[in-house]
């Protein structure tokens, strides 16, 4: 837990290098120069607590979470464009509005004429509403933390977590705000532009207003956050977050063991450290493929563990080497096991298991882990994600995400030698992988993964506001870079939108070479026919796995739809998709 507790202050503190801060940094630098005590730690203090209290709302609570966000966001929206306003211009602001600026002066005392100072109640609440505006970019390490909450559901655990990454961007604007005043005092004393000053400030505090109110914090800025700070958060989590199952296990010892395998000493020793023995996989709700396994009845056996979810486009991208390793080592005494914990509720479905088993070509044993016992034994956090065990029964090597699949396949040799194997060195697997299990274009991809549901959606461009569980006629025209929105008659969903009338649509202007969307039938179960367009005609050559070069497909049951393969240069395109038949449920673009 202190691990994960430090992990989350560092992303916080990390923060101060997004693109995504600037929007609420006029609000923080409108208290520079002001006393620590009585302004600054205030201020500060407002912010982390009430960004604590919203995003485990957000996390676990339902529409009504999402409807009380709104409001305060407006609220605070407003307040804060007054108090933009009363430091442009104390004389305009008396003019348009003087009795609601006043009474935002005697709440914020954001007038600073000479001899007035902020009260520490003013200044607090000044944070409440910067924290009710601010929205910092899901990076790994927040989408760590954020995962986690809607995993795990209202606990302490989620609550100190977020108040720690709240605390880490807290301190570093502390830090940045103490620079900035002695700059503005240095100004002030030398230059006598005071008045200047404060007219900048309004004028920046309105832009960032404005910048919050267009969406520019959750889009634009949002995507140049990610780019700018996730090398940042990734080698954070590698250096603190190396051994993320080390508190479920025990009797860790160093590196070079010797294993004794069939009662023998081996000549070789790998030189994988050892991470602990390895938890029980006990809990699966079912076991396809096999009957229940235990660590007990593995031992002597080298043990692959693979985190993955049917309808994750990174594990599905992982699963033809994972598929090619078990068919390669497995009569040198390697035994893979697939353990599936569901991102989405329709992933809980043991017949859509089954059948994305078999889709994929899976004859390994799967633990369906619908109530993340096992994932929570290995204090797992990442989809997908490698575990091997070694005949001993001892964790000696993992990894997250996709690629370093011949470190991983050179792991494995090494274990399965060090467990008396005689297998000679051979090259690593090269699977054929076609459709979306190709590896992505990573040169080349500018658009990122996209929920449609409302406790995770970003980025909505259709000129009506996203309304949480009601069904609401939608329109969008030209969406920019990143951008989507619905047309048609939809109701969105916690998870999904779906489709309340035929002839609905969903638009996207995405940069990738590939376009997933996870589609499914909805409850009816009948499949939903669709059309696709990209710039407005029929896909060509340009056309992915689950569609024909006319764009024409049909979602036949609830999983990842490969709808573009550019087959040409990589640019900006302009995706819809309309859905000749009602019912269809969407769930979440992906890239690749």
């Amino acid at each position: 837990m202190m691990t994960l507790l430090i992990i989350a202050y560092l992303g916080g503190a990390l923060t101060i290098l997004s693109p995504c801060i600037l929007p609420i940094l006029p609000f923080v630098f409108a208290r520079a120069g002001q006393p620590f005590i009585r302004s600054t730690l205030p201020m500060l203090t407002g912010m982390a607590a009430t960004f604590a209290l919203v995003a485990t709302l957000a996390a676990v609570g339902g529409s009504w979470a999402i409807h009380a966000n709104e409001y305060g966001r407006f609220a605070a929206i407003v307040l804060l464009a007054i108090f933009g306003v009363s430091l442009l211009s104390p004389r305009i602001a008396s003019m348009v509005a003087r009795p609601v600026v006043d009474f935002g002066n005697s709440l914020l005392n954001a007038s600073d004429k000479p001899g007035s100072a902020p009260t520490a109640a003013s200044s607090l609440i000044l944070g409440v509403a910067t924290g009710l505006l601010w929205a910092p970019c899901a990076g790994p390490i927040l989408g760590l933390v954020l995962t986690g909450a809607a995993l795990q559901g209202a606990n302490i655990q989620t609550t100190l977590l977020l108040v720690a990454y709240a605390a880490g961007a807290a301190t570093s604007l502390a830090l940045a705000l103490i620079a900035g005043g002695r700059m503005f005092a240095a100004l002030k004393q030398s230059l006598g532009i005071s008045e200047r000053i404060r007219q900048v400030l309004g004028a920046a505090i309105l832009a960032g207003v404005a910048a919050i109110a267009l969406g520019l914090d959750t889009g634009f800025l949002a995507r140049l956050s990610y780019a700018s700070t996730t090398a940042f958060e990734q080698a954070v989590l590698d250096r603190l977050h190396a051994n993320p199952a080390a508190g479920a296990r025990s009797e860790a010892v160093g590196n070079g063991t010797t294993v004794a395998a069939a009662g023998a000493m081996q000549p070789f020793r790998s030189s994988l450290p050892d991470e602990g023995y390895a938890p029980s996989l006990n809990g699966a709700v079912e076991w396809l493929n096999s009957p229940p396994l235990t660590t007990e009845q593995l031992r002597g056996k080298v043990v692959l563990v693979d985190f993955w979810t049917y309808s994750c486009i990174n594990c599905i991208r992982t699963t033809p080497y994972v598929r090619a390793w078990a068919e390669k080592y497995k009569e040198q005494g390697l035994v893979v096991i697939g353990v599936h914990a569901p991102e989405f509720a329709f992933e809980k479905k043991i017949d859509n298991v089954r059948r994305a088993v078999d889709d994929f070509k899976i004859g390994y044993p799967v633990a369906i882990d619908n109530d993340y016992t096992i994932w929570r034994a290995f204090g797992n956090s990442y989809w997908p994600a490698h575990y091997l065990i070694d005949a001993s029964g001892r964790i000696r090597y993992h990894h997250f995400g996709e690629g370093n699949y011949d470190q991983t396949e050179q792991a494995i040799q090494d274990l399965l030698r060090e467990a008396g194997s005689d297998m000679e060195a051979s090259a690593p697997v090269a699977p054929d992988a076609k459709g979306a299990e190709a590896g992505p274009d990573t040169k080349n991809i500018r658009s990122g993964e996209t929920y449609l549901g409302y406790k995770r959606a970003t980025s909505f461009a259709s000129r009506e506001n996203l309304s949480a569980d009601a069904s609401r006629q939608y329109s969008v025209a030209e969406p920019t870079l990143n951008e989507w929105g619905l047309s048609g008659i939809w109701t969105v969903g916690a998870e999904q939108a779906t489709l309340d009338q035929a002839n609905g649509g969903i638009a996207y202007r995405f940069s990738a070479r590939d376009l997933h969307l996870v589609l499914g039938p909805g409850a009816a179960a009948k499949p939903v026919r669709f059309k696709v367009t990209i710039d407005g005609k029929a896909p060509g050559a340009d056309h992915g796995a689950d569609t024909d070069a006319g764009g024409n497909g049909t979602v036949t049951s609830t999983r990842l739809y490969q709808l573009i393969r550019q087959s040409g240069d990589v640019e900006a395109r302009t995706f819809e998709i309309r859905f000749l038949d009602a019912g269809v449920e969407a769930y979440a673009f992906t890239f690749g």
